[in-house]
């Protein structure tokens, strides 16, 4: 069977000879293409692709940290125009990583590469998905108090810590957004912004802010404005 393929790349011309490329190797299906960090996550997670070529550098988050937020991880082939950053793609268990401009010889090896550790690799049951966090501990007055992640509206991060915002208030919690992000269902929560998870269950209405990002209203007043890539998200929900 062919390997499904996204292309995360936020350059047009490279996208293309990716494209091209992909469509010319039948052991290759392309089954979807993001522009940004936030959109190649989301895109992972909800096709589950067997391979990702990743550009290094793209708005909103690295290639690098697509690996680290997305919970799906497809086998991943970093693409780049500076190669000082190879070490650090083989680190995350990369299985191979092009230079721009690279040609089709080039890109067949990597296909090759990629296809034979994923022919070698041993076919062991997946473990078992971590459940979704249903409540989080908070300090408080000298207290461990648990906020049930239902009433969370928003979450916005700070560093190591992130604020849940409730209709009790707000709470600051000694977890950072991206590991918060990979234990809430994304059924419910979505990262809309580099600093921002919103509760769907909580927004009250979803208006323009301007020409590419949107603007995310709540029942308390409170509003966030999503980034271009966390729009494009909300968008896409529409039916």
């Amino acid at each position: 069977m062919a390997l499904r393929t996204v292309i995360a790349e936020d350059e047009p011309l490279a996208r293309q000879r990716l494209r091209r490329f992909i469509e010319r190797d039948p052991r290759l299906e392309l089954v979807g293409e993001a522009e940004s960090g936030m959109a190649a996550v989301e895109l992972i997670d909800r096709l589950a692709p067997d391979l990702v070529f990743l550009d290094v550098q793209m708005p909103e988050c690295t290639g690098l940290e697509v690996l680290e937020r997305a919970a799906h991880r497809p086998a991943p082939v970093f693409t780049t125009a500076y190669a000082e950053y190879a070490l650090r793609a083989f680190e995350v268990e990369a299985y191979d990583y092009l230079v721009k401009p690279f040609g089709w010889t080039r890109f067949q090896a990597a296909v090759d590469r990629v296809a034979r550790r994923l022919s070698a690799s041993p076919s062991t049951p997946a473990p078992a998905p971590e459940p979704y966090l249903d409540r989080l501990f908070v300090r408080r007055r000298g207290e461990m108090v648990p906020v049930s992640m239902r009433d969370v509206h928003r979450v916005e991060g700070a560093g190591d810590y992130v604020t849940l915002c409730t209709d009790a208030g707000q709470v600051l919690a000694d977890i950072s957004l991206n590991e918060l992000e990979r234990r809430l269902d994304p059924a419910c929560f979505r990262r809309v912004h580099r600093a921002h998870i919103v509760n769907l269950d909580h927004v009250s209405a979803i208006r323009p802010y301007d020409e590419r990002r949107l603007s995310i209203r709540f029942a308390d007043g409170s509003e966030v404005v999503a980034s271009r890539a966390g729009s494009q998200t909300l968008r896409e929900m529409v039916r």
